[in-house]
């Protein structure tokens, strides 16, 4: 069967393949230890599911709004005008299905052939192949575990051209953990704004922060760079929401109509009641997503120990996400052949940084029981010891 060039012009996720992988592993009976899926590891809060579950019981079961419940979408606003300074309202706010399906809209409204979109490496896996699925060209900027694997002002300038339309920026990162300080998205704001280039902010990770970092976004450093900010988030990460896909984006009013109408030709509104167990995730109390920090802070600090005594890794101390991200040059195998062998000899699943550009690094997720963290990192030690 002949398919269309654009398949061929993309790659499959290995973080999905991988964590896929693993999974058909456990449900043959192995004891798996999986650091590879960025999926939070509690329940949904409880007083979420009831909102879905009364929804549910209301016949909230019909087609929706392509853009979004109102009152989910006026929720959304909201948050984003008392959490992050950001002036949206309802009608700048789209409902998409997952944080994924929200940047795959803004590429599909956004880019088109010969222009050029920015993405500092490492990156999330999907950036660049959303981008080619649009028909523009990814433009990889290369970091460095010296800049802590983020971009620079003086890197972004030099990354510009007549051709540029659009900068990725995911802080907290996946897969890096590494969080931009104030000072740090205050200086790129002023290149983009400087330059007329657009951004889109990735915030899916920004409740998840550590050792007193701040999460500033990107549209509230001035009214110059709110004109030109896209915001992209949803309710996977800090609700433990994962697989009910209820992501949004935020933007300029023509460019929220234009994705909801290619929303309209493509998935239509996002699952009915869903959307009501998402506005009781904002409008209820926020002490779940807080109990959920802590833990992860325990786990972050766990693991984080557990890496410096091995011999031969070195890792970068993450402030946000939930992803430590471990250089294994010194051991002399590629990413892939690392993660490979690790799963078959220990049972042990990680994410190759080849997946993320970074071919000397893998990816850890601590979003896992301290029990796995603990027997995982000891299977990790002897893998590496009979390597080193």
């Amino acid at each position: 069967m002949k398919l269309a060039a654009r398949v061929g012009q993309i790659t499959p996720s290995l973080t999905l393949a991988i964590d896929a992988k693993a999974k058909a592993m456990k449900r043959d009976g192995i004891d798996v230890c999986s650091f590879s899926a960025g999926e939070p590891d509690f329940d949904t809060p409880d007083h979420i599911k009831r909102a879905a579950e009364v929804a549910l019981q209301q016949g909230k079961t019909r087609y929706g709004p392509a853009a979004g419940e109102p009152l989910l979408r006026a929720a959304i606003a909201h948050k984003l005008q008392t959490d992050n300074h950001l002036s949206y309202k309802a009608e700048n706010i789209i409902v998409t299905n997952g944080g994924k399906h929200s940047l795959y809209n803004l590429m599909m409204a956004l880019i088109g052939a010969g222009d050029e979109v920015i993405i500092p490496a490492p990156f999330w896996v999907s950036y660049p192949e959303m981008v080619k699925l649009a028909g523009g060209t990814p433009v990889i900027v290369q970091t460095t575990a010296d800049s802590q694997y983020k971009i620079t002002p003086a890197q972004l300038e030099q990354a510009i051209t007549p051709q540029t339309r659009l900068l990725v920026l995911n802080s907290p990162s996946n897969p890096t953990g590494m969080v931009y300080t104030p000072d740090e998205v205050r200086a790129i704001a002023q290149v983009v704004v400087e330059k007329e280039i657009l951004v889109v902010s990735d915030e899916i990770y920004e409740k998840l922060l550590y050792d007193g970092a701040e999460h500033l976004s990107i549209g509230a450093v001035s009214r110059d760079v709110f004109d030109r900010t896209i915001i992209s988030s949803g309710f996977a990460k800090a609700y433990s929401m994962t697989g009910w896909r209820v992501g949004y984006l935020a933007a300029p009013v023509e460019l929220i109509q234009a994705t909801a109408t290619i929303q309209g030709h493509s998935t239509s509104n996002v699952c009915t009641f869903a959307q009501y167990g998402a506005i009781a995730a904002l409008e209820g109390s926020q002490d779940c997503v807080e109990q959920m920090r802590l833990s992860f802070a325990e786990r972050r600090s766990a693991i984080m120990e557990l890496i410096h005594a091995i011999p031969g890794l070195t890792c970068v101390k993450p402030n946000g996400a939930f992803y430590v991200f471990v250089n294994i040059s010194k051991l002399g195998l590629s990413s892939l052949e690392f993660c490979d062998a690790l799963l078959s000899e220990q049972n042990v699943a990680a994410i190759p940084g080849v997946a993320f550009a970074a071919d000397d690094h893998i990816r850890l997720s601590y979003a896992t029981s301290m029990t796995t963290i603990e027997r995982g990192l000891e299977r990790l030690t002897s893998f590496v010891k009979s390597r080193f």
